[in-house]
């Protein structure tokens, strides 16, 4: 269990000539064990569109009230958690899809009350992540986790929590050999819109200062430093590539590296 490597899965990644599950696949029969760990935000949103439910954010973060909660909650840990165990599984691969809830694997507070049920990582329980591992599957994990701390009165037990910090934390806890997320860019870019091919952690807070590391990119690279401390390898890479994945594996090319 020394090779470890945790996927992050942005859901804008994915369209019919998308190979990540492939390589997922082929890396597994390769023997590396995989933790997949998935968002979906745009799915949730079109659902929330359906049953007339205005989608909400703050500070570029999701607003989620107990009626929202219930239909990311059924989307994320439902459906998109399932379709990407099935297409794992329908390619010749062993998935078990299973949330942040079970197993007390992620244990959350609220994060702030003006975005509602929206929670913060608190603690990671790799149990049940060791042993998928050991028993040989890919645990493909959703965001959707374990509303146990300072939780008040009637309040329901789940919590929506965002994927990139999940997979740092979970990156973190099993020691991971390496962290990589599947953008939709080619890594950090510049004010000139050049690829970062390096960035050292003590960079990282000047970079954000400047607008050069912005809004969804910034959870991701505050995750990586958070492996890092682990020992892991952190890489942020344009997911849309083909077999970008498998390339990691032979000769990354391309994205941005988080060191130390």
């Amino acid at each position: 269990m020394k090779d470890i490597t945790v996927i992050k899965i942005g859901g804008s990644t994915f369209n019919s000539g998308d190979t990540t599950i492939q390589d997922v696949v082929e890396l597994q029969k390769k023997k590396h064990a995989i933790v997949v760990v998935h968002g979906g935000g745009n799915t949730a949103t079109e659902w929330l569109k359906q049953y007339g439910i205005q989608t909400k954010f703050v500070r570029g973060e999701r607003a989620t009230d107990i009626r929202s909660l219930a239909v990311v909650t059924a989307v994320l840990a439902g459906l998109v958690n399932k379709e990407l165990s099935a297409a794992i599984n329908l390619y010749g691969g062993s998935a078990v899809g299973i949330s942040g809830v079970d197993g007390a694997m992620i244990e959350s507070k609220m994060k702030d009350k003006e975005l509602g049920y929206v929670g913060s990582v608190e603690q990671v329980n790799v149990k049940v992540l060791e042993t998928l591992l050991k028993d040989g599957f890919i645990p493909v994990v959703s965001p959707i986790s374990l509303y146990s701390l300072e939780r008040m009165g009637e309040e329901p037990g789940i919590i929506n929590v965002n994927g990139d910090p999940i997979a740092g934390e979970i990156a973190a806890a099993l020691k991971a050999k390496r962290l990589i997320y599947l953008t939709d860019t080619d890594g950090i870019w510049d004010k000139n819109g050049a690829t970062l091919s390096y960035i050292s952690q003590v960079e990282v807070a000047p970079l954000i200062t400047s607008g050069v590391i912005e809004g969804g990119m910034i959870p991701k690279v505050e995750a990586c430093i958070k492996a890092l401390k682990e020992g892991t390898l952190a890489r942020i890479i344009d997911g849309r590539k083909p077999h970008a994945l498998m390339a990691e594996f032979v000769k990354p090319e391309g994205g941005t590296t988080i060191g130390k």
